[in-house]
């Protein structure tokens, strides 16, 4: 079985493009490397995700794929259509666990390719438009549900944030924010982190037991672009270090944010991201989905591994 840790050199053989080396790296952070365009001509990409053999999964949601890019840095549509899939997470069973905008929560069997569907509904209805996941250690999974490419009425009157138990009992556990879109647990599955995507504001939240919170807080203010003019834009999806760090997709770039909410720096990004994973040699290079294109920033971080990752 080959490694993530050795992915990274078939993949450098695929750049396309770089842009300049970032002229303030953050200390422990970086980058240490130019931003590198490894494939492109997409429509909208999002939720990277790699398997324990190191393959990197992501989805292009208007194209309807989930595509898959091998340890060889091979690239091939993995799964077609995908119901529109979203965020993706490995879970501790080594399946593919994704969100479709069409409606449902489901696992996917990455060798054969067969969906199994987690969840459908909540009190009778369907979902709006899963987004974002990520997975506990007891192999609960957190999941938002905001109004992008929803039914209109919204199928469930609301957007929220739900946790799916190991034994398959789901409950909303967040439904007083505007577009939650973004979920990632700390290293240590304390807090919960939202990250919404029509404020400023990031929220944590105390986790008591697994699929239980605490009140929430905001936990840090997003930097805005100076032209900005509405009262906030917010985030799309993110990533985590081992150290606890936060790599925030915005229109500025991934905002970097120590625990305590801290802005530690800005890390370029050529198009605006949308979403983010560590990866690649020592876990420890981010690849960014951006719009039409899959990039790739070397840092002097190591990511944090979820189960299953």
């Amino acid at each position: 079985m080959r490694n993530i840790l050795n992915w990274s050199a078939a993949l450098l053989a695929l750049i396309i493009t770089a842009a300049p080396l970032q002229a303030d790296p953050i200390p422990g952070v970086g980058p240490v490397s130019d931003p590198v365009k490894v494939f492109s001509d997409f429509k909208f990409t999002e939720g990277p995700a790699f398997d324990l053999e190191g393959n990197l999964y992501f989805t292009d949601i208007p194209a309807n794929r989930i595509y898959k890019v091998d340890t060889d840095g091979k690239l091939s549509v993995f799964l077609e259509p995908s119901n529109h899939c979203n965020g993706l997470m490995l879970d501790g069973s080594g399946k593919l666990l994704a969100c479709e905008m069409d409606g449902r929560l489901v696992s996917i069997n990455l060798k054969n390719k067969k969906v199994t569907p987690l969840v459908s509904e909540y009190e009778g209805k369907r979902f709006n438009a899963p987004n974002d996941v990520v997975v506990d250690s007891t192999g609960g999974i957190y999941f938002t549900d905001p109004h992008f490419r929803a039914p209109e009425p919204l199928p469930q009157g609301t957007v929220a944030v739900y946790y799916r138990s190991a034994d398959g009992k789901v409950s909303r556990i967040i439904d007083d924010i505007k577009a939650p879109n973004g979920v990632i647990l700390s290293p240590d599955e304390k807090t919960l982190y939202i990250i919404p995507s029509m404020q400023k504001e990031m929220m944590a939240y105390p986790v008591t037991a697994p699929g239980k919170i605490g009140k929430g807080r905001v936990f840090c203010t997003l930097k805005q672009a100076e032209d900005y003019k509405e009262p906030g834009s917010g985030g799309d999806g993110l990533t985590i270090d081992t150290n606890g760090n936060l790599y925030i997709t915005t229109g500025l770039g991934l905002q970097v944010f120590s625990p305590e909410g801290k802005l530690l720096g800005i890390i370029d990004v050529p198009e605006k991201p949308a979403n983010v994973t560590f990866g690649g040699k020592d876990n420890s290079s981010l690849f960014i989905t951006a719009r039409t294109s899959l990039y790739r920033v070397d840092t002097q971080a190591q990511g944090h591994r979820f189960p299953g990752k």
